[in-house]
């Protein structure tokens, strides 16, 4: 039932257990879209280290890296509207995330 169903019936929902959750850092995703489902893959990589006294060597070395293999992390399946929804949370998470950034710096400032 839609909640401007007269008939709907509110009930409460709370996240329960989020905070003993694992963190995990994300910098890799990937999308596949079916009709009306999309799922996302979210995965970490750690970039090899290139390290070497010259420009030469630290080439060679890059040249050396067959792959650099991510783990996933989650895999997440979601209809076109529950995309809407993450995409609307994200954005909202950086502009929290923006404001506080500029709120910290002015006071850094002021001092």
């Amino acid at each position: 039932m839609s909640s401007s169903d007269p008939q709907a019936i509110a009930v409460p929902v709370v996240w329960l257990g989020a905070d003993e959750a694992p963190v995990n850092f994300a910098n890799a995703f990937l999308s596949v879209v079916q009709p009306n489902e999309i799922f996302l893959t979210i995965g970490s990589y750690t970039p090899p280290p290139i390290v070497g006294a010259t420009e030469e060597e630290r080439a060679e070395m890059a040249r050396n890296v067959a792959v650099v293999p991510i783990k996933p992390i989650a895999r997440v399946g979601m209809t076109p509207a529950r995309l809407n929804e993450l995409i609307g949370v994200l954005q909202e998470a950086l502009r929290n995330y923006e404001q506080m950034m500029t709120a910290l710096e002015q006071r850094r400032t002021e001092t």
